[in-house]
């Protein structure tokens, strides 16, 4: 079948690209306003952009009246911001702070998830987050019909709970993380495999490739 885009409302377009671009991972993004109420919710069109330095984007959404989104204010008016890693153990709670609260209430204190100091941006990490990105605006693009904003984060600060590392790297099984589908499902990465990258000679080698 052939979709043209063109032909598809906003919804239509939205529910079509979340269902076939799976799994995402989920950006639990903590916030804070001007006076300092703690604002938590989750964005799954999130991902890295470069390692050196760490640069990671998130895309915010309208709200359905076309206003910004609390964490978009706050990003705006702080220029900093925290990605807090959701795993099995938190996901019902980042589900409740997906809910559309009135500005100014906190979503932290209605899930019960504890906000604690970040090292170097006035965002709070999250404590139940196993892994934290602590960030710092670098450019804020806006994009699409709706539009959606576009956040690029320098990461100035990672917190990694020691019992994930393993040769500086995050052992995955350990980590429990959870995915983002479309509607209303979610994913574990719990069946996982394992394929080498394989060197150019490498490949001439298994394969019979002759230059």
């Amino acid at each position: 079948m052939k979709i043209e885009p063109g032909e598809l409302s906003k919804s239509q377009a939205y529910k079509l690209l979340i269902s076939a671009l799976i799994p995402r991972p989920i950006a639990l993004v903590s916030t804070v306003n001007e006076s300092g109420v703690v604002n938590v919710a989750p964005f799954s069109f999130f991902g890295g952009v470069s390692s050196k330095p760490p640069i990671i984007y998130i895309s915010i959404d309208r709200k359905r009246d076309g206003d910004k989104k609390d964490t978009l204010k706050n990003i705006e008016l702080n220029g900093d911001f925290v990605v807090n890693i959701v795993t099995e153990e938190i996901a019902e709670k980042m589900n409740i702070c997906a809910v559309d609260f009135p500005y100014g209430m906190s979503e932290a204190k209605i899930a019960e998830l504890t906000p604690i100091d970040s090292d170097i941006v006035r965002s709070p990490r999250i404590l139940e987050s196993p892994i934290n990105f602590e960030c710092k605006v670098i450019k804020i693009i806006e994009i699409g019909e709706a539009p959606n904003s576009v956040v690029f984060g320098e990461v100035v600060m990672f917190h990694i709970r020691d019992e994930l590392l393993e040769d500086g790297v995050v052992n995955p099984k350990k980590l429990k993380v959870v995915g983002r589908l479309g509607g209303n499902l979610y994913t574990l990465v719990d069946n996982i495999f394992e394929l080498k990258r394989l060197s150019y000679e490498e490949f001439k080698k298994i394969y019979g490739l002759n230059d």
